[in-house]
């Protein structure tokens, strides 16, 4: 579990991450490089074309299995900043587990020198319980659905 969880979080930075740098993009939108900024605008496959922004108000965005949404520059703004909070309260919620989870290793093998010394148990290294199969699932499903929607954004953004 130790090493579901830490897979899951890195997933889950990883999805934030691109979040983080797709916001960080709606920076150049502005009035002054409206008609002047000369990107390169991807054409799949990692072949891109030059362009000039016509339209710094609006933009689409990538909302998840192929689908795209029309968002002013400020609703996009909106949005990934959502998106990135939710990810990081997503990392607060798995990160306790995580090191309890590790703690709870480290406990077991300390455990298991200090019996062979003659010590006795504490609170500390008494077992948890493990996640209920339920959450673990919902967790997979959601990190499965993140990872698709940040490979999604990832292909768009080339």
């Amino acid at each position: 579990e130790v090493e579901f969880l830490s897979s899951s979080i890195a997933q889950l930075k990883v999805v934030q991450t691109k979040y983080v740098e797709a916001k960080d993009c709606l920076n150049v939108l502005n009035k002054s490089n409206e008609g002047k900024w000369d990107p390169r605008g991807s054409a799949g496959a990692d072949m891109y074309v030059p362009g000039k922004l016509s339209d710094v108000e609006r933009v689409l965005i990538d909302v998840g299995t192929g689908y795209y949404v029309e968002k002013t520059a400020d609703d996009a703004r909106d949005f990934f900043k959502r998106k990135i909070d939710f990810l990081t309260k997503q990392m607060e919620k798995i990160q306790p587990a995580l090191q309890e989870k590790h703690a709870m290793k480290q406990g077991k093998g300390r455990h298991r020198r200090g019996s062979v010394l003659g010590a006795t148990s504490s609170p500390l290294t008494a077992p948890v319980p493990p996640l209920p199969a339920a959450v673990v699932e919902m967790m997979s499903q959601k990190i499965q659905q993140l990872t698709a929607l940040g490979a999604a954004q990832g292909a768009a953004t080339k």
